[in-house]
């Protein structure tokens, strides 16, 4: 269950015993905040029971061409999160990004330690497409990381396709009709 970190908390509690985690948004959605304040952001949320974060990458810092604060950037999560066994997904927003630059967000991914990347935070000008997450996935996969795809995904044939190109997770805001989907299927 992915939430704003105000929610961590309760859905913590609501969920105490079940085999679901939370995860919790960092920077979202523009991921323009500085280092410090997902690094806050990261442990409060884990403090509170988060046990994946879903950080939102740079966009404007990555587009101006300064990769080495955007290593660190997502290091700095990354390390926040493992102090409580916590994994991160890196949010690329793929849509504002060309092939060359979603190659070059998911090496820096690898390089910080993330265990994640996804595509999309659903607030961009568009969502998860095949090739992106294709590409996504061949560019992480040897360094083990693996792949969200979210974004636009509404119907059963978008999540196979989704699966076919690479994804190793889904979000889905349209899971329950997903699901019932599936099951005629």
């Amino acid at each position: 269950m992915c939430v704003n970190s105000c929610y961590v908390g309760t859905c913590a509690d609501l969920l105490k015993g079940s085999d679901v985690k939370v995860c919790a948004v960092v920077g979202f959605p523009l991921g323009a905040c500085t280092t410090a304040t997902k690094v806050f952001e990261t442990e409060e949320a884990c403090k509170d029971g988060a046990r994946e974060i879903d950080m939102v990458l740079n966009v404007g810092v990555f587009k101006d061409g300064h990769y080495d604060y955007i290593r660190d950037d997502i290091r700095a999560v990354v390390e926040a999160a493992s102090q409580y066994d916590a994994i991160v997904k890196v949010i690329l927003e793929t849509c504002l990004l060309t092939s060359e630059e979603i190659e070059e967000a998911c090496k820096l991914s690898v390089d910080a330690g993330a265990h994640f990347v996804k595509t999309s935070t659903g607030f961009g000008s568009g969502g998860a497409k095949t090739e992106d997450v294709a590409l996504m996935k061949k560019t992480v996969a040897a360094a083990g990381l693996e792949v969200k795809a979210s974004g636009g995904i509404r119907d059963y044939d978008t999540v196979m396709a989704m699966i076919e190109a690479g994804a190793d997770r889904i979000g889905a805001s349209a899971s329950v009709a997903v699901m019932e989907a599936a099951k005629e299927k």
